[in-house]
């Protein structure tokens, strides 16, 4: 049994409160403040997660750097009070970031039950094999690129 240390347990439950406050904030018509507070937990979240030093590699990396700025330009925009157009450069720069880990996460979750079924499907596997880098059997270029943490 893989056991986690407290501070990784701490990140989780973080992690889990900034996705609730961020979906809460779209909720509620693009509610700034508790935007703001899920960006926040979700940043704190991550780095306790996962640890400062790679958090600070990941947020980094040359190849990614318009994700990051979209991604942290999103945020700020958020804290400026202007959550809709923060929320659509947050949005795109999560999915550059971490657009590598989605078919490796859809590829893990076809085992379940009920989301097994629908990832199965032709067109679902052809969505997520776009972004690439999952193992939909798809000839992209960045074969060699791996999870993004």
């Amino acid at each position: 049994m893989v056991s986690f240390s407290d501070n990784a347990k701490i990140g989780t439950g973080l992690l889990l409160l900034g996705v609730v406050f961020l979906f809460l904030g779209v909720i509620f018509f693009f509610d700034s403040a508790l935007l703001a507070l899920g960006d926040l937990l979700f940043l704190m979240g991550l780095t306790m997660t996962i640890g400062f030093s790679r958090t600070v590699r990941f947020f980094s990396r040359k190849d990614r750097i318009r994700g990051i700025i979209a991604f942290f330009g999103g945020i700020a925009l958020v804290m400026m009070r202007w959550p809709i157009v923060g929320m659509i450069g947050q949005v795109y720069g999560i999915i550059y970031l971490f657009g590598q880990f989605f078919p490796i996460a859809a590829e893990s979750m076809k085992g379940t039950p009920v989301i097994g079924s629908l990832l199965s499907m032709p067109s679902v596997e052809r969505f997520f094999a776009s972004f690439g880098g999952g193992g939909g059997g798809g000839s992209s270029s960045s074969g060699s690129r791996r999870a993004p943490v």
